[in-house]
Protein backbone atom coordinates (compact mmCIF):
# COMPACT_ATOMS: atom_id res chain seq x y z
CA UNK A 1 0.00 0.00 0.00
CA UNK A 2 0.94 3.46 -1.05
CA UNK A 3 0.48 5.92 1.61
CA UNK A 4 0.43 10.26 1.46
CA UNK A 5 1.41 12.06 4.34
CA UNK A 6 1.77 15.82 4.45
CA UNK A 7 3.85 17.81 7.21
CA UNK A 8 3.63 20.81 4.87
CA UNK A 9 0.41 22.32 3.87
CA UNK A 10 1.11 20.62 -0.16
CA UNK A 11 -0.89 18.23 -1.99
CA UNK A 12 -0.37 15.76 -4.79
CA UNK A 13 -2.94 16.43 -7.29
CA UNK A 14 -3.32 12.78 -8.65
CA UNK A 15 -2.66 10.47 -5.74
CA UNK A 16 -4.70 7.82 -6.92
CA UNK A 17 -2.31 7.94 -10.51
CA UNK A 18 0.94 8.20 -8.53
CA UNK A 19 0.23 5.31 -6.49
CA UNK A 20 -0.62 3.33 -9.65
CA UNK A 21 2.30 4.49 -11.07
CA UNK A 22 4.76 3.34 -8.08
CA UNK A 23 2.71 0.09 -7.95
CA UNK A 24 3.33 -0.79 -11.84
CA UNK A 25 7.28 0.36 -11.05
CA UNK A 26 7.54 -2.10 -8.41
CA UNK A 27 5.42 -5.24 -10.35
CA UNK A 28 8.05 -4.05 -13.18
CA UNK A 29 11.23 -4.89 -11.26
CA UNK A 30 9.68 -8.02 -10.20
CA UNK A 31 9.21 -7.06 -7.02
CA UNK A 32 5.53 -6.79 -4.36
CA UNK A 33 4.52 -4.03 -2.73
CA UNK A 34 4.27 -3.43 1.01
CA UNK A 35 3.58 -0.62 2.78
CA UNK A 36 5.95 2.54 1.89
CA UNK A 37 5.09 5.83 2.74
CA UNK A 38 5.71 9.53 1.01
CA UNK A 39 6.16 12.29 4.00
CA UNK A 40 6.19 15.01 1.78
CA UNK A 41 7.49 17.82 4.31
CA UNK A 42 9.94 21.12 4.30
CA UNK A 43 13.97 21.88 3.97
CA UNK A 44 14.07 22.09 7.63
CA UNK A 45 11.96 18.72 8.60
CA UNK A 46 14.04 17.05 6.23
CA UNK A 47 17.18 18.96 7.45
CA UNK A 48 16.99 17.37 11.12
CA UNK A 49 16.41 14.18 9.82
CA UNK A 50 19.50 14.35 7.94
CA UNK A 51 21.44 15.30 10.91
CA UNK A 52 19.64 13.16 13.24
CA UNK A 53 20.05 9.70 11.69
CA UNK A 54 22.49 10.31 9.46
CA UNK A 55 24.74 12.76 10.72
CA UNK A 56 24.52 14.72 7.50
CA UNK A 57 24.58 18.00 8.18
CA UNK A 58 23.44 19.05 4.52
CA UNK A 59 20.36 19.75 2.74
CA UNK A 60 18.70 17.22 0.30
CA UNK A 61 15.28 16.69 -1.54
CA UNK A 62 15.12 12.74 -0.45
CA UNK A 63 15.36 10.08 2.56
CA UNK A 64 14.47 6.92 2.16
CA UNK A 65 14.21 4.70 5.03
CA UNK A 66 14.28 0.95 4.00
CA UNK A 67 12.61 -1.50 5.68
CA UNK A 68 11.76 -4.49 2.86
CA UNK A 69 11.84 -7.76 3.67
CA UNK A 70 13.04 -10.13 0.76
CA UNK A 71 11.39 -9.15 -2.44
CA UNK A 72 8.57 -7.03 -0.57
CA UNK A 73 9.31 -3.34 -0.18
CA UNK A 74 8.43 -1.65 2.55
CA UNK A 75 9.46 1.76 3.71
CA UNK A 76 9.25 5.94 4.13
CA UNK A 77 10.43 8.22 1.88
CA UNK A 78 10.96 11.69 3.28
CA UNK A 79 10.69 14.61 0.46
CA UNK A 80 11.37 18.10 0.73
CA UNK A 81 9.22 20.23 -1.50
CA UNK A 82 11.38 22.96 -1.06
CA UNK A 83 14.28 20.88 -2.02
CA UNK A 84 12.05 19.99 -5.23
CA UNK A 85 11.01 23.82 -5.89
CA UNK A 86 14.46 25.01 -6.14
CA UNK A 87 15.69 21.94 -8.10
CA UNK A 88 13.01 22.37 -11.07
CA UNK A 89 14.63 25.94 -11.03
CA UNK A 90 17.82 24.69 -11.10
CA UNK A 91 17.48 22.22 -14.04
CA UNK A 92 14.88 24.20 -15.80
CA UNK A 93 12.15 21.68 -15.48
CA UNK A 94 8.56 22.16 -14.25
CA UNK A 95 7.77 21.02 -10.94
CA UNK A 96 5.39 18.05 -11.47
CA UNK A 97 8.20 16.76 -13.44
CA UNK A 98 10.79 17.16 -10.66
CA UNK A 99 8.44 15.89 -8.07
CA UNK A 100 7.50 13.00 -10.14
CA UNK A 101 11.59 12.36 -10.72
CA UNK A 102 12.16 12.55 -6.70
CA UNK A 103 9.09 10.06 -6.02
CA UNK A 104 10.15 7.11 -8.37
CA UNK A 105 13.58 7.70 -7.22
CA UNK A 106 13.15 6.86 -3.84
CA UNK A 107 10.95 3.95 -4.70
CA UNK A 108 14.12 2.34 -7.15
CA UNK A 109 16.31 2.46 -4.08
CA UNK A 110 14.10 -0.01 -2.48
CA UNK A 111 13.97 -1.84 -5.69
CA UNK A 112 18.18 -1.89 -5.15
CA UNK A 113 19.39 0.79 -7.23
CA UNK A 114 22.38 3.02 -5.35
CA UNK A 115 24.14 6.17 -6.49
CA UNK A 116 26.46 6.47 -5.22
CA UNK A 117 29.13 6.09 -7.76
CA UNK A 118 29.44 8.02 -10.96
CA UNK A 119 27.83 4.42 -12.73
CA UNK A 120 25.41 3.84 -10.11
CA UNK A 121 24.40 7.35 -10.67
CA UNK A 122 23.87 6.95 -14.40
CA UNK A 123 22.05 3.50 -14.27
CA UNK A 124 19.73 5.29 -12.09
CA UNK A 125 18.80 8.43 -13.77
CA UNK A 126 18.23 5.68 -16.69
CA UNK A 127 15.99 3.95 -14.92
CA UNK A 128 14.49 7.17 -13.81
CA UNK A 129 13.93 8.14 -17.14
CA UNK A 130 12.51 4.53 -18.29
CA UNK A 131 9.91 5.00 -15.47
CA UNK A 132 9.15 8.49 -15.95
CA UNK A 133 8.09 7.90 -19.23
CA UNK A 134 5.46 4.95 -18.34
CA UNK A 135 3.49 7.99 -16.04
CA UNK A 136 0.16 8.69 -17.46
Amino acid sequence: MINFHYEIPFNLDNEKQVSDWISETILSENLKEGEINYIFCSDDYLHKINVEFLNHDTLTDIISFDYSAGKELHGDIYVSVDRVKENAETFATEFTNEMARVIIHGILHFCGYKDKSEDEEKAMRSKEDFYLAKRS
